[in-house]
Order: structure tokens, then sequence, then C-alpha cells
């Protein structure tokens, strides 16, 4: 009777075992499309031995849970290339808007500011008609026109890229208060899972931490460290504390020269972010590095043009016999930074345009032949009017490609992780239906051993005559 009883309790528990591997499929199955879950496979332990007589013989198997089938290393390879991908990409955004103001629209030849390239060379070309009858009203007319278009493209552009820099500046703004909803959640579930017993798989909920996880990585740049009982701490790139396993700490945001910075207590980490990578990174990259360079460029451009014509007019002779203060043609800069932007023509009354040298006649050229050759004299850092545009709009477009080159490699790396997190972590049905099967037919023999028992103990419990139970 003991032994058979026994064999009665070994078959109870394979069933329950059995029953309990069959809900963990079941359970998967009905997770197969649940964004960010992780299939789990059942555990079974080999329950300890009973000793009699000095014979050990088996208590069979008791189901000991689940575990997810999950990579930590693989998702933090995964959770640092989005972070770059991230980055990139919302740069190349930024890039791409900056470039279009530079590209005149197809089938156009003055197209806001696409066109300054057009218009440097029509204003510069408007001297060289001049000289020709530099008494002309008309060809006079045509050089404060061809100002009036340049001065508006390259002003426009600046506006333009403020605009934008703005722009940007409360976009990164906003990604604070996605990073401590993220950082604080990720904080509870820590409690959450550390409250579990110790070697306890947590299943939902850090497949739900590992999701929150992915979303801060494409925010900003963080790295993460498993700390006692899987809780976890994760920092900035940079190695400042977001989240210490049931606490966070909040990134707050002060404006500092009408620009956004970002603090975690006290520090400022703005550069640190700007570096570390997520959408952050790429916001913060384009608002202070690649737009104030095209506008540095753009007031370069504004100053060596204004002031060189400046100063060329007011050395010449105008139609009204004035010499040396004919006055200027274009709004004068006090310094580089800002010239773009308060680029304008000044001069409302063409005949006061200096085509004659100083001294000469105002039927003489010479002064207009000056202007006109400064189209070929290095006035803008030494360059070229047109080739330092020309050279600062190749720059912008190797920029914008080495970006795209790099958002597009990191994009593949971070599809491949993805591809192999998902050949591991993810629920595949036809896996699945193997298994049930397995687990249903491991069932059924338990099931059929059972009711052998079963008959057994009925005849036993007849005096041996074998007895049908039903």
């Amino acid at each position: 009777m003991g032994t058979i009883s026994a064999a009665f309790h070994v078959m109870s528990q394979a069933l329950n075992a059995d029953q309990a591997a069959l809900d963990v499929v079941a359970n998967n199955v009905a997770n197969a499309n649940t964004t960010g879950y992780t299939r789990q496979t059942p555990n079974f332990s080999e329950n300890d031995p009973v000793t009699i007589g000095g014979m050990a013989y088996g208590a069979g198997v008791s189901a000991a849970g689940a575990t997810s089938v999950r990579d930590r290393v693989l998702e933090a390879r995964l959770n640092q290339q989005q972070q770059m991908a991230s980055a990139s990409g919302t740069r190349l955004a930024a890039l791409n808007l900056m470039q279009a103001l530079f590209t005149p629209e197809t089938g156009t030849s003055n197209s806001a500011a696409g066109s300054i390239g057009n218009d440097i060379t029509s204003f510069f070309s408007s001297f060289s008609s001049l000289e020709a009858n530099p008494t002309d009203n008309a060809l006079r007319e045509q050089v404060l026109s061809t100002a009036g278009a340049l001065a508006g493209d390259v002003s426009n552009a600046a506006v333009s890229l403020q605009a934008q820099q703005a722009s940007l500046d409360e976009e990164a703004a906003g990604v604070a208060g996605q990073v401590n909803a993220l950082t604080s959640a990720i904080a509870k579930l820590n409690v959450q899972i550390q409250s579990m017993a110790p070697g306890t798989d947590a299943g939902t909920l850090e497949d739900q931490r590992q999701q929150e996880l992915s979303q801060l990585s494409q925010l900003i740049g963080v790295n993460q460290v498993t700390t006692e009982n899987n809780g976890l701490s994760v920092t900035t790139a940079a190695g400042q504390l977001l989240v210490s396993e049931g606490s966070s700490v909040p990134l707050t945001t002060g404006v500092v020269n009408g620009v956004t910075n970002f603090y975690v207590g006290t520090a400022n980490v703005t550069a640190a972010l700007r570096d570390g990578g997520g959408s952050l990174g790429g916001y913060l990259t384009a608002r202070d590095m690649d737009i104030p360079t095209v506008l540095q460029a753009l007031d370069q451009l504004a100053y060596g043009i204004s002031t060189q014509v400046n100063a060329l007019n007011n050395a010449g002779t105008d139609m009204a016999g004035d010499s040396v203060n004919a006055g200027d043609i274009f709004a004068a800069p006090a310094q580089a930074a800002g010239s773009a932007k308060a680029m304008s023509v000044v001069m409302t009354d063409p005949s006061h345009i200096a085509a004659a040298a100083s001294g000469q006649g105002t039927g003489d050229n010479s002064n207009a032949t000056g202007m006109a050759n400064l189209a070929s004299a290095g006035i803008v850092n030494g360059q070229t009017p047109t080739n330092f545009y020309s050279n600062f709009v190749t720059a912008l477009g190797a920029t914008v490609l080495a970006v795209q080159t790099e958002n597009t490699a990191q994009s593949a790396s971070v599809t491949q992780l993805q591809t192999q997190r998902s050949a591991l972590s993810s629920v595949n049905l036809n896996d699945e239906a193997s298994s049930l099967t397995l687990m249903e037919r491991s069932y059924q023999a338990a099931s059929q051993v059972f009711a052998i028992l079963n008959t057994l103990m009925a005849s036993a419990l007849n005096m041996g005559v074998q007895t049908s139970v039903s």
C-alpha cells in the first residue's frame, strides 16, 4: 500500500507539473503579439528522494515556476545602439532642414535663401554692367535691386536658422519631462522586482522595466548597472546618477543666456548630454554646434561683402559729385557676429552709387570697375565671396552626408540586434505548438499511469480480484 500510495503521489506531482508547464505555453501564445513580452520556459525540479531500508526512491518532479528567456548583455547592446541611432537621426533631421535653406527649389533661380550664390553673382555683375554706362539710372537701380535681393536672402536665412534653433531648444527642453517620467517608473519597478524572492524571475515586471529602459535610451545616453537582487542603477553616459534602485533623481532645466541648460542636482550636464546620445544629444548637437557654425559662416559672408562694398563706395564719386562720402549701400555692421540677420540695403537714391573714382567726373567708371572686381577678391576670410559661399555649402553637405552614413550604419545595427533579440526572446508559435504537444503527451502519460495505479488499488482492496474501475 505504501508503494502504491507513493506512486500516486509521484503521478500527482507529474500531473501538476505538466499542467503548470501547459499554463506557461498558453501564456506565451496569448502574449505572442504583446509588445515587449519575453517568452517564458517552464522549470522542473527533481523532488528529494526518499530513503527506505538504505534504498533511495525517487519522489517525482515539481514545477519550479517559469524563466523569461532574455540576454541582458544583448539588451544592453541594443539600448546603447538605439541611443546612438536616435542621436544621429535627430541631428540628421535638423541638418536636412538647414541644408534646404541653401538649396534652390527645382526650376527656380531665385528661391529664398537657396539663391544666395546666384545673388552674389548678380550683385557684382550689376557693377560690371554699370561700368559700360556709369550714368545710366536704370543700371544704378539694378545695383540696388540686386543688393536688396542678396541682403534679403542672407537675412532671411539667418532668421530661419535662429527660428530652427529656438525650435530645437524647445524640443530639447521637453525631453526632460519624458526622461523624469521614465526614470521614476524604472525606480518603482525596481522596488517591485527586488521585493520578490531572491532568484525569482520577475517576468512581466522585467519586461516592463526593459521597455522603459529602451524608451529612455532613445531619449538620452545612459549606462545601466545591475545591483543586488536584480535591482538596477541608471546613469547618464557621463556618469550622473538618474536611478538608484528604488529612487530617481530628476533631470531639471534652466535658461542661461536665453538657452535651455540641463542639470542633475546642481551639476550642469548640458555638454555631457549633448555628447551622450539619444534624441536629446541630437537636438543639442544641432542647436549648439551645427546651427552656430552655419550662422557664423553667413555672418562672415555678410560682414565681408557689406564692409568692403561700403568702403569702396565711400572712396569714389557719385552722380551728385560727392567724393569720399557718397554713403553706404549696406547697413554698416559693427562686428561680424549678427551681420547676416542685420544685413539690409540702406541706400535709397541710386545717384549715390559712386561709380567714378575720387575726384573724377561722373562719367568715370573706375570705381564701378573696382566694386565689380570685389567678386574675385579675397574679401571674406581671404576667399572670394562666391568661393566662400560655395565652400560653406559644400562643407554643410559633407556634414549631412557623414551623419546620414552614420545613421544608416547605426540603424542597420539596431535592426540586426533587434532580430537577434527577437530570435531569442520573442514567441514563436511553431515552437510553442511543439512544446504544447510535448506537455500534452507527458500529461497523458502521467494520466495513464494514474489510471493503472487506480486499477491496482481497486484490485488490492478487493483481495486480489481484478476489478474494473471506470
